[in-house]
């Protein structure tokens, strides 16, 4: 630092400094978390909310990890994708894919995802494999809620479907995906998801995919609750690592 008249400036030393002495402090603030956890401070229930795809897949491992560090801590999840559930406090957390806008909210961009689109193999034995996005407008497509939406977003890729392509569908994006597994037709889905069964099979292989960021959002007190700061930290460290 000098000296200005009664106050202090940085130099500029000082300020190359500061990003790797903001680095140790966050560490040290998680640190601090961690350890009053294991001595069971941070006790309550903090209540998480997340796509049901999310909620099943990635939420239950992220939770063990905050009760490695906070062992009386309580975790309750919430399926949904309905960011009103924040706003009501009916959940403490929220995971979402489009970025709130209310005030009293703080959003945090963890990752950037990738989905395809798959179907099953004994769908595509039977009705053929794709070799072009127009060919896709011939083939069953399973719905996530509103088909209207989904018709007009797919069109923008070039994917000529109108709404009698979708033959099955459910508000449940679990649901839906069983279906595709079913041979019911082609499906989106989180591609770190997708690859893991092995009985679907990308569609048009890397030339399809969807970029779509994850949020994690929650409310202001963040900066003020140690229970909640631990479990966005824990989350946001986990979603950015997959």
């Amino acid at each position: 630092f000098e000296r200005v008249g009664r106050g202090l400036e940085l130099t500029e030393a000082g300020r190359e400094l500061l990003v790797h002495v903001q680095g140790m402090g966050d560490a040290a603030y998680r640190a601090a978390l961690t350890a009053s956890a294991q001595r069971s401070e941070i006790t309550g229930t903090v209540r998480i909310t997340a796509s049901d795809i999310y909620s099943s897949t990635y939420i239950p491992q992220m939770i063990v990890e905050v009760r490695k560090r906070a062992p009386a801590l309580k975790i309750e999840v919430v399926a949904t994708n309905d960011i009103s559930d924040l706003m009501r406090r009916e959940a403490d957390i929220a995971i979402r894919h489009l970025r709130p806008e209310q005030p009293d909210l703080v959003a945090r961009l963890v990752r950037e995802a990738r989905g395809r689109f798959y179907a099953a193999k004994v769908y595509l034995d039977k009705r053929g494999r794709p070799q072009t996005r127009d060919e896709l407008g011939n083939h069953d497509w399973i719905s996530y809620g509103d088909i209207p939406r989904m018709v007009e977003y797919l069109s923008a890729m070039d994917i000529p479907l109108t709404a009698d392509a979708f033959k099955a569908g459910s508000e449940n994006g679990l649901v839906a995906w069983e279906m595709a597994r079913a041979g019911l037709g082609i499906c989106a889905m989180d591609d770190f998801v997708g690859d893991q069964s092995d009985e679907m099979e990308r569609i048009l292989g890397n030339g399809l995919f969807v970029d779509y960021p994850v949020w994690l959002v929650t409310h202001r007190e963040v900066h003020t609750s140690p229970r909640i700061r631990l479990v966005f930290d824990v989350l946001a460290e986990a979603i950015a690592a997959i």
